[in-house]
């Protein structure tokens, strides 16, 4: 089950505005001057009036504890949270913000990175090009826009890398314009494959790495990947240490049915992205339904808000 983690008030010291609608925020605390330390990849939850929880993706150098920096894309059609922070949040304001969590990890045994980010999808990518040539480690990042006047923080990104280290492809260049599949045709020895953005360009990402290694294909969704033809079924869950059965309906959540046996299981986003909500299976058929687990991770967990199981399936909770 995952731990609870630190929640912290927070205050926005600096917003800045970025191409492509994005505001980039960075958070100091009020009294400590260093921070929970992080991993390129890592994410926080912001907690906002009303109740809403966001997850954002941690851009700034690891190495420097005394600030998080996110960037928020405005999405008018999305569930509200940027709407509202780009909208309400001003220099001096105060938000809850939880230390960071990482489910999208650099991979130290790697021997080469090849990162791919799409839009708003460049902000991990940041954080793990600017770890990598810090660490001298081989790698090339490289970002998808529509066009230069909409890609955030590229002004960062071309001073910070060295030209080899970054490659850009606008749709409005031809020049730049990539075949993703031909650019992830050969995979070399010991390369790992990151790749983040809008779920189109995850959809080309993932149709372009299928012949990759499975545990060398590492990835970060906004939201899980939607099956128009998943019909839900009612299923069992046995919790391994009393045997007690739950029977979950179909039009119902596995946390919700845990929540109401009084089993303790800490939760975030309920839409499949954060993880908070993640705990181990013993044995069962899961029906993997998020975008948190890696393909080896799914042999042994399982994310209670939207999983399901065919039949009966015992929990290690």
């Amino acid at each position: 089950m995952a731990s609870p983690r630190l929640i912290m008030k927070m205050k926005v010291a600096s917003l800045r505005s970025e191409a492509g609608d994005v505001s980039v925020v960075e958070f100091r605390h009020p009294r400590r001057p260093q921070l929970p330390p992080f991993e390129a990849g890592s994410h926080v939850d912001i907690h906002m009036p009303g109740g809403k929880v966001r997850q954002y993706s941690l851009m700034g150098d690891p190495a420097d504890l005394s600030r998080y920096l996110i960037g928020v894309k405005r999405e008018e059609a999305g569930r509200g949270g940027s709407a509202w922070l780009h909208a309400n949040l001003k220099v001096g304001d105060e938000l809850a913000v939880s230390a960071p969590r990482n489910h999208f990890r650099l991979h130290n045994e790697a021997q080469a990175h090849l990162l791919l980010g799409g839009g708003i999808g460049i902000t991990p990518m940041i954080a793990m090009a600017r770890a990598l040539k810090a660490q001298g480690k081989a790698f090339v990042l490289h970002f998808f826009a529509r066009s230069r006047m909409m890609a955030p923080m590229l002004a960062d990104l071309e001073t910070e890398l060295p030209a080899d280290h970054l490659v850009l492809h606008f749709d409005d260049d031809p020049a730049t314009v990539v075949d993703l599949a031909e650019l992830l045709k050969e995979q070399k020895d010991g390369t790992h494959l990151y790749y983040c953005g809008p779920p189109g360009f995850m959809a080309w990402a993932r149709a372009s790495s299928t012949h990759w290694k499975p545990d060398t294909v590492h990835f970060e969704a906004f939201q899980p990947e939607e099956d128009p033809n998943f019909v839900p079924q009612a299923f069992t869950i046995q919790l391994r240490s009393t045997g007690q059965e739950l029977n979950v309906p179909a039009d119902t959540s596995a946390l919700t049915m845990l929540r109401a046996a009084g089993v303790l299981l800490f939760s975030s986003c309920e839409n499949g992205v954060c993880g908070s909500c993640e705990c181990g299976f013993v044995t069962g058929e899961p029906i993997h339904r998020d975008a948190v687990l890696s393909p080896e991770a799914k042999t042994r967990r399982f994310i209670s808000c939207v999983s399901r199981a065919k039949g009966r399936i015992v929990l290690d909770l």
